[in-house]
């Protein structure tokens, strides 16, 4: 996060409790840190907190990042207050716990939340590498993997028109062997290209065909790790697919067998080929590795996927190791970039609802509120076309209201019009920023 924050020239200082974690970030980042408790008043006014706009609580500890948020706001009266939470017993009474009046937290993250919600997303659209919602899940950001016999694969963008007169949709980008490439109508699509595409969503499925063999929805769900996330997922998609979660602890597996009602728990390790194949691991239409260790995710994950399971997603926080891993993992997972796109939402200048981090970080999505009028916009009154992208920028759809305007050249922008916008370079941001500003701001 503060890597992100100090990258958009934010001034920024860093709490923890490890002077070694610190130093090693000073040493990279432009940021100030300050080592002691977060929650702590002394440690909070060491850092600035009496003229910080903004405090965000990310620590391990629910506690300690509330209680941050409640001195922060006691004493120095701190106009945004962000916390991760991470319990479901606090999260189950959000509404009563989090105000002004009771526990002061502007703003809840609960990363547990946040992934299990994007690898449902992934379970309900088979073949997608990735889904986002915008306006609400009115419009959704897919990206696809082209495959070899796609309807338009070979062909130039324009020809999706031909091929599904009543179906609106825009390519928002390509990226060809880690290569952005803004599209243009003429632009083809190859085999291996990663599209993302923008369209309502129930247009999605239409789409995803045109450019690759449409994957049978799947019906059986393979859960390694029953921790927070595992149990998480197993209980929103249980009532849907046959779910089975696999976990080492066996007290876990007690816990898990009361919390889950038709989920099946096992006792043991995914990384046992005998136990997968038992499980029938080779009619398994997805395999989750949710564990909370990067390596033992990847060597199940693989073991998988050569027993036979159809697709792997997995969970890995290190991203230097989802650089690394191969086309054995089909979807690798990075709760960091979740969550920070989450979080981006609350500190970007301007009106934003929302923020999706792509490709691991490098690219982003936007969905930015148009306030003002012809007089004192850049972009409220113009055409599409008339308004001066910063390059690397595309505007994808335009939510007014309940209606999904597709973005072509001749539509005009209105005020409270919500534009999604895509960058393939996320430094392009402030410039995003500037288009959109109407004299107003978080920092300003």
């Amino acid at each position: 996060m503060a890597e992100h924050l100090a990258d958009e020239q934010n001034d920024i200082t860093v709490v923890d409790t490890s002077s070694d974690k610190l130093r090693a970030l000073h040493d990279r980042l432009d940021i100030g840190t300050v080592t002691g408790e977060a929650s702590h008043p002394n440690t909070l006014f060491k850092a600035g907190a009496d003229d910080a706009d903004m405090l965000i609580a990310v620590t391990n500890s629910d506690e300690i990042n509330m209680m941050a948020c409640q001195v922060a706001h006691s004493l120095f009266n701190t106009p945004t207050k962000i916390s991760r939470v991470r319990s479901p017993n606090y999260l189950a009474h959000q509404e009563q716990l989090f105000n002004s009046g009771n526990i002061p937290v502007d703003v809840i993250i609960g990363p547990e939340q946040l992934v299990t919600k994007n690898i449902r997303q992934l379970i309900a659209n088979p073949g997608a590498l990735q889904v986002l919602d915008f306006a609400d899940g009115r419009v959704q950001l897919v990206a696809v993997r082209a495959y070899y016999g796609g309807p338009i694969v070979g062909q130039a963008l324009q020809e999706i028109r031909k091929h599904m007169p009543k179906v609106d949709t825009r390519v928002a980008a390509i990226f060809r062997q880690d290569r952005p490439i803004i599209p243009e109508g003429d632009t083809v699509v190859e085999v291996d290209d990663e599209v993302f595409f923008i369209a309502a969503r129930e247009n999605i499925r239409a789409v995803m065909a045109e450019l690759r063999k449409i994957d049978k929805p799947y019906k059986r769900v393979m859960i390694a790790g029953g921790g927070n996330i595992g149990a998480t997922l197993a209980q929103s998609l249980e009532n849907d697919y046959q779910v089975k979660v696999i976990e080492t602890s066996y007290a876990r597996c007690r816990v898990l067998s009361e919390r889950l009602k038709h989920s099946i728990v096992l006792n043991g390790s995914a990384a046992e080929p005998k136990l997968l194949t038992e499980e029938n691991i080779s009619s398994t239409d997805v395999f989750c590795a949710l564990t909370n260790n990067d390596e033992s995710n990847i060597m199940m994950s693989m073991l998988a996927k050569r027993l036979g399971a159809k697709k792997v997603i997995t969970l890995i926080t290190n991203s230097a190791y989802a650089d690394l891993v191969g086309d054995e993992i089909d979807i690798a997972i990075s709760p960091q970039q979740i969550t920070i796109g989450s979080l981006l939402t609350h500190v970007r200048r301007g009106d934003i609802s929302n923020v999706h981090a792509l490709r691991r970080g490098a690219a982003e999505a936007l969905e930015v509120i148009a306030h003002g009028d012809a007089y004192s916009s850049k972009v409220v009154g113009r055409r599409l076309d008339e308004i001066t992208l910063p390059e690397g920028v595309s505007i994808g759809a335009i939510v007014r209201g309940d209606e999904v305007l597709i973005a072509h050249r001749h539509i005009v922008v209105e005020t409270d019009d919500h534009v999604i916008l895509f960058l393939v370079d996320r430094r392009k941001i402030s410039a995003v920023e500037k288009l959109f500003a109407v004299g107003f701001g978080f920092f300003s």
